[in-house]
């Protein structure tokens, strides 16, 4: 059904990584929350890290909106389910604001995703090495794009009243209003590691006294009426919020009859990285889903009839994952019993044989070891074979991110052929009901891989 939703929104973007867009992003939605506001968070992009700031703000899950993973068609539907019953909408970019897909033009960019939602730009300055120029800078990316609306500038990393004037004083020659102003202050730092941002998970009650500072920082800077007038601002968006239901409607796969199986997700410090529709998904497909923590449950849910085990930090935690011997003795056991598990990255190693020397699950004949190589982008894929997530030829936008390197056994059955970017290639492991991958899929864009997942869980009674 299509509706019209009225909620005023803003864009946090910034000329460049590293310019203060968490900071900023983070702080105006835990601000805003302090006031009583209802905040969706939304995060431009597959980052994974940002969102479990943004949900710490805001107490909200923090979403996803990625062209590339989703398609253009998803961004509107996608922000209007997930900013559903909310005051507000603040959605963090991701690098500079007219960078996204490596010679794609503005697809998976933070100004298409502006455009998508007809929300106007705040952008975040670093203006720690310059005065007047900022004025040229800020001038060249207004005037980029007509159809992109920025709306005013937050001026960061400024040293001194002094230079706060000599700032001031340029954008308002270029007639750019001036939304706030963040000092140079190490209180809310984040702590960074070869990934990025430590997860929330990792470091909480850190992250909490992180996120407080962040609002003060912003309460203190910006002029939050300014910012909630421009976010009112906003036109109102027509068309369908996405619905988990209504998604898997056309996958051709009914929903389970008879006791609902549990799906069992993994979760906790070494397995952070999670799309909150995934798991709208599988509970519109029929599942209980049931989280568990590797590190430190024992044993799988109760009656788990099939597995999800998502990216994140396994490596970090190797030692202690391999130290909870009776949880890895259940994974196999679900494995080599046909159970549907469905592993991302992190989730690949996990199922490995062994993982910088620790030992793992066994489920796959593969030995895993960190490297000193990124590897990292937006990948097209397409199924090798069939699979508990999708049959052959299916065809999926996915991403890789990870610094680890992973040596298979002989006679392995891959996931999926890479047939972008670069020569074609095959990466993963299908085995029996295991899918294992390094490449991340937003499954909103291949609903039927949860409706699948469902389809084949052993109910409740059932043998394994």
């Amino acid at each position: 059904m299509v509706s019209t939703l009225r909620i005023p929104r803003l864009v946090v973007a910034a000329p460049s990584s590293g310019s203060g867009k968490t900071t900023v992003a983070t702080g105006l939605m835990a601000a805003f929350t302090g006031r009583g506001l209802t905040v969706s968070p939304h995060k431009a992009g597959p980052d994974y890290i940002d969102p479990g700031y943004h949900a710490l703000a805001t107490g909200r899950p923090g979403r996803n909106l990625d062209a590339y993973l989703c398609g253009t068609e998803l961004l509107g539907p996608l922000f209007a389910h997930g900013a559903a019953g909310a005051d507000l909408a603040v959605v963090e970019g991701v690098m500079g604001l007219y960078d996204g897909a490596a010679g794609q033009g503005e697809l998976a960019s933070t100004a298409q995703l502006a455009k998508a939602l007809r929300a106007p730009v705040v952008l975040v300055v670093d203006g720690s090495s310059q005065s007047r120029s900022v004025a040229a800078l800020v001038h060249g990316f207004a005037s980029w794009d007509p159809e992109v609306r920025i709306g005013g500038v937050i001026l960061n990393k400024v040293g001194s009243d002094r230079h706060e004037e000599l700032l001031r004083e340029a954008l308002d020659e270029a007639g750019v209003d001036v939304l706030g102003v963040l000092r140079r202050t190490p209180q809310a730092a984040t702590p960074s590691r070869h990934l990025g941002l430590v997860p929330v998970a990792e470091r909480e009650p850190d992250a909490v006294a992180a996120v407080a500072a962040m609002a003060e920082q912003v309460r203190a800077g910006c002029d939050l009426d300014a910012l909630w007038a421009l976010a009112r601002s906003a036109p109102p968006l027509t068309g369908a919020p996405w619905d988990p239901a209504g998604a898997l409607a056309g996958s051709g796969t009914p929903p389970p009859s008879g006791p609902r199986p549990v799906v069992a997700v993994a979760g906790g410090a070494a397995f952070t990285f999670s799309y909150a529709e995934h798991a709208e998904l599988l509970t519109a497909a029929g599942a209980e889903v049931v989280p568990f923590d590797p590190l430190r449950d024992e044993h799988l849910p109760e009656s788990t009839g099939a597995l999800v085990i998502g990216g994140g930090f396994p490596e970090i935690y190797a030692p202690e994952l391999s130290a909870n011997a009776a949880l890895r003795a259940e994974v196999a056991a679900l494995a080599a019993a046909g159970a549907p598990v469905a592993a991302e990255c992190a989730g690949l190693l996990y199922l490995a044989r062994e993982l910088d020397g620790a030992p793992m699950c066994g489920v796959l004949d593969a030995s895993a070891r960190m490297t000193e190589r990124l590897t990292l982008g937006y990948r097209d894929a397409v199924a090798v074979g069939d699979s508990v997530l999708a049959p052959a030829g299916t065809r999926v936008s996915g991403h890789e991110f990870h610094r680890t390197r992973l040596e298979p056994g002989a006679g392995t059955a891959p996931a999926w052929g890479v047939v972008r970017p670069g020569p074609p290639r095959t990466e993963g492991f299908v085995q029996g009901g295991v899918h294992a991958s390094y490449l991340h899929v937003h499954w909103a864009a291949l609903p039927a891989a949860a409706a699948r997942l469902v389809a084949r869980a052993v109910r409740p009674g059932a043998p394994v």
